[in-house]
């Protein structure tokens, strides 16, 4: 009995109909079968089977290891697999974190010393103002200045963060989530392909690093971030972020942009406008709005909706921003302010020398007065440049105290930064002649002195007048007026073209002049500042200016580094021949070269020129309020078809002065005691009549003795006034060939001519 209760009985399987038999596997593993009759280890009676019918105590342990073992292993198997893979996993993040650890090493390697890293200057930049205050261009690489994020609105910075880092304040300095979510949007395609940078590997790229996309930029840019959350706080970095960025166009800098494409400040940027900008992020070039406006809508939109969503902006304001997208400026006219721009940066150089800071210039432009001078130039050789065959021109206008209020160096700046106003030598033909006659009144001449129009031959030299006719003896204004060649010629004579020079040079002319006999004519070339320049004696009462455009330099923290203190060339042209040049001149407005001159309501003068084969058209004309100069012709110098001074220079000159006359009190030139000993009021329309009817020759006013210092000056010319061996000592000037075969001419008789002759010049 104990042996039985020690035994381990074989397990069987029923079938649940009363017939027992071994499991399956037993079947399957035993040895062949024994005879006898198989049942179970009991008998009916509940008696132990016989051992002969029972299986041999092997058995036993030959049936119950089987599924023990398959249970055993299944529970070690499913253990080691959850646990190796903890294991593995574990052993692999590890040696990821020391490869990866490895790579920072080696990368950072490569980069300067954290302890010597420092956020790289910002490139200055100038911003020039106008007389005014406004601003009116920006020169530097950056293209604006930089702006602290206290003087933004607060919803122009969160644009930036909600479209390009949302966890921007939370991060520090990688965004592993980010990084993540750009993974997955670039394996499965969705949303196009993204990057993971935060704001801060953004910046950090734009200081320090190439744009080049390789796996050592992108590491180095992450250490970089690090470096610089440890350093600056979220705003710091944030303020340097839309500081240095690029939004195209050449425009670094959110103030730049707004500049660029708004023509605002980023201070007075709308929250349309900041939508704009910040959405140029992921396109700068592609998305720019004034080339790629619904591209830049659209993306704005994304922006807006975004600041929405992170509760940057209420629901009104965003539909108001979705309701009026913003806009970009358009250009307004030819860009010509950037040749002011450009003549001013040239200026800073000898003003303040370099330029390591940003700072403000204010000058003594009028954008208004710009404007009209752009659009006079423009559209005169819109509507006429091809008829005339002429294609460029040049306007300068100063103050008679030599302040530069607009300079317009051609006709597009887009097209040509050539800055002809400036740079530009030309010939100015008659326009020199002022210069001319003033050496002639300083050396006893006067108005009403008469000369004769006639032939010249100086050494083979003939020069003639624009119409080929001769008038005989003429007074001196009425040979400015009409602009005689060879009256000019014997004056320049009399005096020596050394005086001529001279004189010019002592009124402002910077340009080496030759003294020659062809200098009366203007074939000297000169630009069309330095001989507008020139002409401000005559408005001013006769001090010579410095022509200038700069008025106050300070640093964008408000140091002064520079103001400019009044000052001029003195005293250049005594007042009695003030008044009697501008006397001459103010003829050549109502009945000479510059009749189509209109200015209502003043009493203006000035000079035509023309050079040889219609090369170059010029008017230069002034009142006490203004002195403007118009050149025109085309840069290879080729001819116009027949531009003189007299037509289309005339036409922009009114045009501009017209406007720029506007609301000024009227006023008179500079006039001395002077008054024509044969011409009563030289005021009165009449008076030219009373010579008409008069058989006397035209007496001539005893002429003004030159002040002690005129005459101490000229002691020493070579050309002695009046004397014939000026004519024989000068030789023609190489360039300027002799005009067309000689013809004789004959000087009319004086009775000849009619009234209208008399009174107008042909």
């Amino acid at each position: 009995m104990a042996r039985e209760k020690q035994r381990r009985e074989p397990r069987f399987d029923g079938d649940g109909s009363g017939d027992l038999r071994a499991d399956p596997r037993e079947d399957r593993m035993a040895k062949p079968k024994r005879k006898g009759k198989s049942g179970s280890g009991k008998s009916a009676s509940g008696k132990s089977a016989s051992p002969s019918s029972a299986p041999p105590p092997d058995d036993d342990f030959d049936e119950a290891p089987p599924r023990a073992a398959k249970a055993k292993k299944a529970k070690g198997g499913s253990a080691f697999g959850l646990g190796g893979l903890v294991y593995w996993g574990a052993v692999l993040s590890i040696w990821g974190a020391i490869g990866v650890g490895g790579l920072f090493i080696y990368h950072a390697a490569q980069l300067p010393p954290i302890d010597t890293l420092a956020v790289p200057k910002r490139p200055p930049n100038i911003a020039i103002l106008g007389a005014d205050g406004e601003l009116l261009a920006n020169r530097g690489d950056t293209g604006g200045a930089a702006v602290r994020l206290g003087d933004l609105p607060p919803y122009l910075p969160k644009a930036f963060v909600a479209i390009e880092d949302r966890r921007f304040y939370s991060h520090w300095g990688v965004d592993p989530i980010g990084i993540a979510r750009a993974l997955t949007r670039n394996i499965t395609g969705r949303g196009g392909m993204q990057g993971g940078s935060t704001l801060t590997q953004q910046l950090a790229k734009n200081l320090f690093l190439t744009q080049e996309r390789t796996i050592t930029r992108k590491i180095q840019e992450a250490i970089l971030a690090l470096w610089l959350e440890h350093k600056y706080s979220k705003d710091q970095i944030l303020e340097l972020y839309l500081n240095r960025v690029y939004f195209g166009s050449g425009a670094y800098g959110v103030e730049a942009a707004a500049q660029r494409y708004f023509g605002h400040g980023a201070n007075q940027a709308t929250l349309a406008e900041a939508a704009v900008l910040a959405g140029l992020m992921k396109a700068p070039s592609k998305l720019a709005p004034d080339r790629n406006p619904e591209g830049a809508t659209e993306r704005a939109a994304q922006v807006v909706t975004a600041m929405a969503q992170e509760g940057h902006i209420t629901e009104s304001m965003a539909k108001l921003a979705l309701g009026r997208p913003a806009l970009a400026r358009r250009e307004r006219g030819a860009g010509s302010i950037n040749y002011a721009a450009d003549y001013v940066m040239d200026m800073l150089d000898d003003t303040i020398g370099a330029i390591d800071q940003d700072i403000i210039v204010t000058t003594t432009l009028d954008r208004k007065l710009q404007e009209v001078g752009e659009r006079s130039v423009a559209e005169e050789l819109d509507k006429k440049g091809d008829k005339f065959g002429v294609s460029q021109g040049a306007l300068v206008a100063l103050d008679p105290n030599g302040a530069i209020r607009a300079l317009v160096g051609g006709r597009n700046y887009a097209e040509s930064q050539f800055d002809r106003a400036v740079s530009a030598k030309r010939q100015p033909g008659s326009a020199f002649k002022p210069f001319v006659y003033l050496a002639g009144l300083e050396h006893g001449l006067t108005p009403d002195t008469v000369r004769e129009d006639g032939p010249i031959n100086v050494k083979g030299w003939q020069p003639e007048n624009y119409s080929h006719e001769y008038f005989g003896p003429v007074t001196l204004t009425k040979a400015l007026a009409l602009s005689l060649n060879t009256v000019a010629v014997r004056v320049g004579l009399e005096v020596g073209p050394k005086t001529v020079v001279k004189t010019a040079h002592r009124l402002g002319v910077a340009s080496e002049l030759q003294p020659n006999a062809s200098i009366s004519l203007g074939t000297s070339e000169v630009t069309p500042l330095e001989l507008v320049a020139a002409y401000a004696p005559f408005a001013n009462g006769g001090v010579g200016v410095q022509p200038h455009i700069i008025t106050r330099v300070r640093t964008a923290g408000g140091k002064q580094l520079y103001a400019r203190k009044g000052s001029s060339n003195g005293r250049v042209i005594e007042p009695q021949y003030v008044a009697m040049m501008n006397s001459m001149m103010e003829e050549t407005l109502s009945t000479g070269t510059a009749r189509k001159a209109e200015l209502p309501g003043w009493r203006a003068a000035g000079k035509t020129g023309t050079s040889q084969d219609f090369r170059d058209a010029w008017f230069v004309g002034y009142t006490p309020h203004l002195v403007a100069g118009v050149w025109l012709g085309n840069d290879d110098n080729s001819p116009t078809k027949k531009v003189s001074g007299g037509n289309l220079p005339v036409e922009v000159w009114s045009r501009f002065m017209k406007a720029a006359h506007q609301g000024v009190p009227v006023a008179a030139l500079p006039s001395g005691s002077w008054r024509s000993a044969s011409v009563p009021d030289s005021a009165s329309p009449i008076a030219p009549l009373l010579n008409l009817f008069s058989s006397d020759p035209e007496p001539e006013s005893p002429p003004p003795k030159p002040s002690r210092r005129r005459q101490a000056r000229d002691e020493d010319e070579d050309a002695a006034v009046g004397s014939v061996h000026g004519l024989e000592a000068l030789l023609p000037p190489a360039d300027i060939p002799s005009s067309q075969p000689p013809r004789p001419r004959r000087a009319p008789a004086r009775e000849e001519k009619n009234i209208f002759e008399k009174l107008f010049g042909g």
